[in-house]
Parts: C-alpha cells; sequence; structure tokens
C-alpha cells in the first residue's frame, strides 16, 4: 500500500514535457503531457516566382516596356505623316543686281546659291546685240554642275566630260544639246531680275524670244 501512494516517476518520454502543476492543484501520483505544437506550414513560392531566369514581375515588365516601345514608335510615325518635310529651296525669282555691275564675261557670283551663270556679251549668238542672259548650272547630260573653266573660256562638266562655250551651246562630250536658259528681266527699281521658273532651250528656237535675254 505504502508503495501505491508514492509519486510515480516523471515521464522521460522525447517530445514530451512534464507541465507544472498550478498552485493549490495536487497532482501527487499523476502525471500530465504537454501538447505537441505542430510545426506552422511554410507557404509554397508559384512556380513563375522561382524561375531561374525571370520571376512574374520581371516578365511584367518586360512586357509593358515592349508596350510603352512600340506605341511611342506609332506616335512618332503618325506625327511625321502629319508634319512633312519642309525643304527649304532658293527661290525661283531673285534680283541680281543693276546692269553697271557686270563685267564681260561670265559672273560665278549666283553659281551656288541660285544656280546660275551671268553671261554679259557684247554679241549674243542668236539676238545678235549686247546685254546679258542666264544660264542654268545643269548639265543637259545626266544633271552634273559642269565648272567655269577661263583660262579655256568653255564649260567644263567633271562627271563626264561635257564641254559647252560660253554661249552655252554644247560642243565636246556626250551632252546632247546646250545648257538652258532662265528667264531674265528689268525690274521696276532697275535692277536685274531672273526667273528660273520659265526656261528656255535653243534646240526649240526658244533663245528668240525677248524674256531669254535681257538687251542693254
Amino acid at each position: 500500500m505504502v508503495d501505491d501512494l508514492k509519486p510515480s516517476a516523471p515521464d522521460n518520454t522525447p517530445g514530451r514535457e512534464a507541465v507544472k502543476p498550478a498552485e493549490g492543484v495536487n497532482l501527487s501520483g499523476k502525471t500530465t503531457t504537454a501538447a505537441i505544437k505542430k510545426p506552422v506550414a511554410k507557404k509554397k513560392k508559384v512556380a513563375d516566382d522561382t524561375s531561374p531566369l525571370f520571376s512574374r514581375r520581371s516578365w511584367l515588365a518586360v512586357a509593358w516596356g515592349s508596350f510603352s516601345a512600340a506605341s511611342a514608335a506609332l506616335l512618332a510615325a503618325t506625327g511625321r505623316f502629319m508634319f512633312p518635310n519642309v525643304l527649304n529651296e532658293p527661290p525661283q525669282q531673285f534680283k541680281i543686281g543693276f546692269p553697271d555691275e557686270y563685267a564681260p564675261g561670265v559672273d560665278e557670283r549666283w553659281k551656288d546659291r541660285f544656280g546660275v551663270w551671268i553671261v554679259r556679251t557684247p554679241s549674243d549668238v542668236v539676238q545678235e546685240a549686247s546685254g546679258v542672259y542666264a544660264l542654268l548650272v545643269t548639265c543637259t547630260h545626266l544633271g552634273c554642275t559642269p565648272n567655269w573653266l577661263s583660262a579655256e573660256l568653255k564649260f567644263k562638266c567633271p562627271c563626264h566630260g561635257s564641254g559647252f562655250r560660253p554661249t552655252g551651246i554644247n560642243f565636246e562630250g556626250p551632252a546632247p544639246r546646250p545648257l538652258e536658259r532662265a528667264r531674265i528681266v528689268m525690274a521696276e527699281d532697275g535692277q536685274i531680275l531672273v526667273d528660273k521658273a520659265r526656261k528656255f532651250q535653243f534646240e526649240l528656237g526658244q533663245w528668240t524670244d525677248p524674256e531669254s535675254f535681257l538687251r542693254i
């Protein structure tokens, strides 16, 4: 009987803890076991988030970036269509000063700016009068710009060797016809006015037109 009243030895089973008795409670001869705590399950990551290359967030960023770039390109193309290029071409009509500013011979001052040579002659090859005419600086072969060779008194095309006399008439090389003349008249203020919108061709007999040559 004495042995039955002895408190039993504490349970040392692994994973169990002895629970302290509350005050005033006699637990002699009894044993208690603490509740086994269950581990909290960790949230598994979505397969897309653990991709070895890109995460889902990275793919979304790439997609939005591509969409934004495509939208910007589309807007730029639309704006380009709405506002076409404006070419700053030289005017077709322009004044070149007064007649006494030109000496006999070929004057090259307007070659680069307006694309014409101004030639003053004591006797025109067609109109047989003294005056000035404007030759266009475009070779009649393939459109290159000839050079004036004052020592040889001729225009020489550097592209294919066409040669033109000071009158504009071709005499060597592949050019099929003479240089063209531009309309040249006297303006109201006494200056010479050149109009490149109207051209005159020798082979068509147009150099006889009064406005192809300014008598002085």
